[in-house]
């Protein structure tokens, strides 16, 4: 019943079945001007040419700093890469390759050279293989000497944009597009998704037998939260026809639930990392500091402020109840912490709604994922303008502005299911 609505969401939004065998040419070019099922409101300061220039112009920016030329591969196909931050041009990651690919799928159209951009990007992905599991990439290349294996991330977000550029160009040129993706699902689900939690596990170097008590601190029940991705895995279930996914997401609404009932109950803000409450299963429970990468990883971080958009994306796209519901807590506790004043977002925040210490700065990677929860709300018009016009315009590095642009086109309805 499930899989049936989502099809008759995508039927409506007019994306079903779109693409495959198509010719060469670009089948959803931008702007698309999508009608979501799930939106309350949109910025409303600007036209919809105003929205639509704003993302292009971002777009520019952001290729002009972050997406570089790679050499080529063995046959002398061109190869592109995104960098991992101004500070550490030669580093490129996983996540980035990820939302470069879908960057540059939803920009097509607008940008000539998009077609040859994505295919040098994914040929780059395909030249660094994860050495857990080559169907997957590895994540930090050149590797930093801590073994060069997956982080789901940024797979679940390669395979996504596999199937948006099957859905734009077709696969039936120089790359199957629809047949890379489904490969990359498939090793997703085989080697990155807990086989008893069925949540999204690290990566593919985590044992999936693992126990707390045997001394591992990462199993399958030790997540990254804004690896919570349930629009990706409504377009895997549909593009692979596998009930594995339908479990995945159950499985990550009994997680967040969990965590929001116990520890965010007044703001629903969710943790970087969790881990299991006993040794094993659910509930779930913030992780303590120095888990991963410091000392927030139990907090509402960098890896966690990402969850709006993701949350989001399900709610504008399949109108989905459980994570508006989620959305309408967090985006109206972020007003009212603000006063309505995006500029006093502090840069991370423990669960209870407390500022994390020494953190007391703006920044578009927390204000842009709240932007587009804000759309989901009908009564937050002025809380949406305000973060719109804080970050529309703003550039910061690799990762807060490719998070940014991204949700700038959820913002600007040209963000599409394949």
């Amino acid at each position: 019943m499930r899989v049936f609505r989502w099809l008759l969401v995508l039927a409506a939004l007019g994306l079903a079945g779109c693409g495959r065998g198509a010719p060469s040419g670009t089948a959803h070019p931008f702007p698309q001007h999508v009608t979501y099922p799930g939106q309350q409101t949109r910025p409303s300061r600007y036209t919809q040419e105003d929205l639509d220039a704003h993302a292009r112009a971002y777009y520019s920016e952001w290729k002009r700093r972050y997406l570089k030329a790679a050499g080529q591969d063995a046959v002398g196909q061109p190869l592109y890469r995104i960098i991992h931050s101004l500070k550490k041009p030669d580093e490129t990651v996983s996540e980035g390759m990820g939302y470069g690919m879908m960057i540059v799928a939803y920009l097509a159209g607008a940008d000539p050279e998009a077609r040859a951009l994505f295919d040098g990007l994914f040929r780059y992905v395909q030249a660094h293989p994860s050495d857990v599991d080559p169907r997957l990439m590895g994540w930090i290349q050149p590797p930093d000497g801590n073994g060069n294996d997956s982080a789901f991330d940024g797979d679940a977000d390669i395979a996504y944009a596999l199937l948006l550029a099957d859905r734009q160009w077709g696969s039936g040129g120089a790359i199957d597009y629809a047949a890379a993706a489904r490969e990359r699902i498939r090793a997703l689900a085989e080697s990155v998704v807990g086989p008893a939690s069925r949540l999204p596990m690290l990566g593919d170097w985590v044992d999936p037998g693992g126990r707390f008590e045997e001394g591992l601190k990462y199993t399958e029940f030790s997540p990254r939260i804004s690896d919570f991705m349930p629009a990706h895995f409504r377009s895997f279930r549909t593009s692979t026809d596998d009930p594995l996914w339908d479990e995945v997401e159950a499985a990550v609404e009994r997680a967040v639930s969990g965590l929001e009932e116990g520890y965010s109950p007044g703001t629903g803000l969710m943790p970087d990392f969790a881990r299991p409450v006993h040794d094993m299963g659910f509930p779930l429970k913030p992780v303590e500091p120095g888990f991963l990468e410091g000392p927030h990883d139990g907090d509402y971080d960098y890896n966690a402020g990402r969850y709006p958009w993701r949350a989001s994306t399900a709610v504008l796209l399949y109108d989905d109840a459980f994570w508006r519901e989620r959305m309408d807590k967090l985006s109206h506790w972020a007003e009212r912490a603000t006063g309505g004043d995006p500029y006093r977002l502090n840069a991370g925040y423990h669960l209870d709604g407390t500022p994390t210490e020494g953190q007391a700065y703006f920044t578009v990677f927390f204000a842009a994922p709240l932007a587009a929860a804000a759309m989901t709300q009908p009564d937050q018009q002025a809380w949406l303008d305000a973060l719109y016009e804080a970050v529309h315009d703003r550039h910061e590095d690799y990762y807060e502005d490719s998070v940014t642009l991204l949700n700038l086109l959820l913002l600007s309805n040209n963000y599409w299911a394949p």
